[in-house]
């Protein structure tokens, strides 16, 4: 694929089980030599994002899939119910620890700084105090890619410099826009499925939560998808998959976990060829 001489960015949306699908998308990259000149990452996105900053070769791409097979075995997302009932009786906020986060990547990740890299990375997490968007590309990497991808409900929120966060993905779900602010000229979404199908109006009473957390979750990345200058050349990376619920727990097992990131590789690989 040639290069134009501008800069690439790839941008890295949330989903949480469903960035297995990142996992496919970002080996397809590699192998097409597709080489970012930025990394942004929000949610799931920033811990994807932050080894493919790392490393942003096939040996990279086979780096993160071992990451992904650690995050299952970990039990990142997932917990013995007893004690998730547990925790959330004693914290009356959260049902996991952040603790199997951030030994992963503590354990897997090469470098330990946003300064290390390979490639600029910057990741996104909620501001609580004042509800604003705060972006991390200095210094230590783990706490601001944990509270990136700090799911309300799940974990707890991450105090960094006397601030609390929660998941980036309530500010920016996928920051296409900060790409463009940082001057990109060539842009690769990787996104876990979910904007891929239109929304359809609840049917039922358990629905009307959903649907209007998924509204809130996907309207700047509608808009910002829209406002791209027609200077900017912009690839949203398929999943592959027919299908992408948008509550994604129960897609919290290796092997639909794999067969996401089978799919998102094949699929991207060959949108990529096209090219």
């Amino acid at each position: 694929m040639a290069d134009d001489g501008g800069l690439t960015a790839f941008v890295l949306g949330g989903g949480g089980v469903l960035g297995a699908t990142q996992v496919g998308m970002v080996r397809a990259l590699a192998e097409a030599g597709v080489v970012p000149d930025l990394v942004l990452g929000t949610s799931i996105g920033a811990l994807n994002g932050a080894f493919v900053a790392a490393d942003p070769t096939p040996a990279g791409a086979a780096r993160l899939a071992e990451v992904w097979e650690a995050v299952v075995r970990e039990g990142v997302f997932v917990e013995n119910p007893v004690r998730q009932a547990a925790r959330a009786a004693r914290s009356r906020t959260h049902l996991l620890s952040n603790a199997p986060l951030r030994h992963v990547i503590d354990a897997y990740l090469p470098v330990s700084t946003f300064e290390e890299l390979a490639v600029p990375f910057q990741c996104v997490a909620a501001r609580i105090e004042d509800s604003s968007a705060a972006w991390f590309d200095t210094g230590g990497l783990t706490w601001p890619v944990v509270a990136s991808c700090s799911v309300p409900g799940l974990f707890p929120p991450v105090v960094i410099d006397g601030w609390s966060h929660l998941d980036g993905g309530l500010v920016h779900s996928i920051p296409v826009g900060r790409a463009l602010a940082l001057g990109a000229t060539r842009v690769f979404v990787l996104q876990v499925g979910r904007v891929e199908q239109p929304l359809a109006p609840p049917r039922r009473p358990w629905e009307v939560g959903t649907v209007a957390f998924e509204i809130a979750r996907r309207h700047r990345y509608v808009h910002e998808m829209a406002s791209v200058p027609p200077e900017v050349e912009t690839h949203v990376l398929p999943s592959g998959a027919a299908s992408t619920p948008n509550v994604s727990l129960r897609e919290a097992r290796s092997s639909r976990m794999r067969e996401r990131e089978r799919q998102a590789y094949e699929a991207s690989a060959e949108y990529l060829a096209g090219l």
